[in-house]
């Protein structure tokens, strides 16, 4: 029976498919019978009809969890790169590092750090092939860098590199600064997924500055497909009101305000941020939570001016009464 056995596993080692799995054999080599059960917990595959061990230590390659849909599976699965949609396709994101130092920590030679220099130039050239890929490269690395300081979520970043690659196809970042149209990508998809952030506050971040990424922002909204929907002064409300540090109360009663301007049609053409800072400066006098209109300006990212005018033109035309 031990000589079956054997000769069964040197059957089954020639049997090994092309990815290195094992095919389980179809019959007893003892009773020929095909109830043949594979048994994970004891690592055995065994004959129920005559008992026989037909294989034995077998590892289960496998993954421990269960998945019962391709999204639980793919959702589950632990192997490989994090699927994202902000490095370029088909490009691996694993890089020599800058040349400083050894795996052991000990200063690397002027002449070893230049080999590691070279061999980096040498990875980072066959990792991306086309100018296209080193366009797009170096725009996802504006992208992570605005996106890390304005704390904006993965959607929104997934968002800003499709625009960004329809801008590449449309080809309106030749002769233009990488940086300002991947900023203009950032404020589009914000404006898509109504993440609440200024013109303004992206284009802080930039070399660039507001007028070149406001520039490149009108481009993106002729020449590529956009849903650019119109911007809400109540979804900005939140974010000032949390800033601030004011209370629930507080940002009720400037959603109120701000509802109240929509129906006497006082939002049509205003910027939403300077309006929302407006009505959260009448509610704070309301309220007696009192801010100033530079704190409240700072929080919007605007400029007091703006919350000044937008504040005279509300309670003029809403005739809101403020107490002194």
């Amino acid at each position: 029976m031990s000589e079956d056995r054997l000769s069964i596993k040197k059957e089954k080692e020639n049997e090994k498919t092309a990815s290195g799995e094992i095919k389980v054999a179809e019959r007893c080599p003892e009773c020929g019978s095909t109830n043949i059960i594979r048994s994970y917990d004891r690592g055995e595959l065994t004959c129920m009809d005559c008992g026989l061990v037909i294989d034995e230590k077998i590892i289960d390659q496998g993954p421990e969890w269960r998945a019962f849909t391709p999204e639980e599976k793919e959702k589950r699965g632990r192997v490989g790169p994090p699927i994202s949609t902000t490095s370029v396709e088909g490009v691996s994101p694993t890089v020599i590092q800058w040349p400083g130092r050894d795996a052991t920590g000990h200063k690397l030679s002027p002449q070893k750090a230049f080999e590691v220099s070279r061999w980096r130039r040498w990875q980072i050239r066959s990792r991306i092939q086309t100018s296209q890929d080193r366009n797009i490269q170096q725009a996802a690395n504006h992208l992570e860098r605005i996106a890390f300081r304005l704390n904006l979520p993965q959607n929104v970043k997934e968002e800003a590199l499709k625009i960004y690659r329809a801008a590449v196809k449309a080809g309106l970042v030749r002769g233009r600064s990488i940086e300002s149209v991947m900023a203009a990508s950032i404020y589009a998809a914000c404006r898509i997924l109504k993440v609440p952030r200024t013109l303004d506050e992206i284009a802080d971040y930039t070399k660039a500055g507001r007028k070149d990424v406001a520039r490149c922002y009108r481009l993106l909204l002729r020449h590529v497909k956009l849903n650019i929907p119109i911007a809400d002064p109540v979804d900005f409300v939140p974010r000032i009101v949390s800033a601030l540090g004011l209370s629930g109360v507080l940002q009720r009663k400037a959603l109120e305000i701000i509802q109240q301007a929509r129906k006497a049609g006082l939002t049509a053409g205003k910027d939403p941020a300077g309006l929302a800072a407006a009505a959260i400066y009448i509610a704070s006098l309301q309220t007696g939570e009192r801010k100033t209109q530079k704190e409240i300006a700072r929080a919007a990212q605007v400029t007091e001016v703006t919350v000044r005018n937008r504040y005279k033109e509300l309670i003029r035309k809403l005739k809101i009464p403020i107490t002194s």
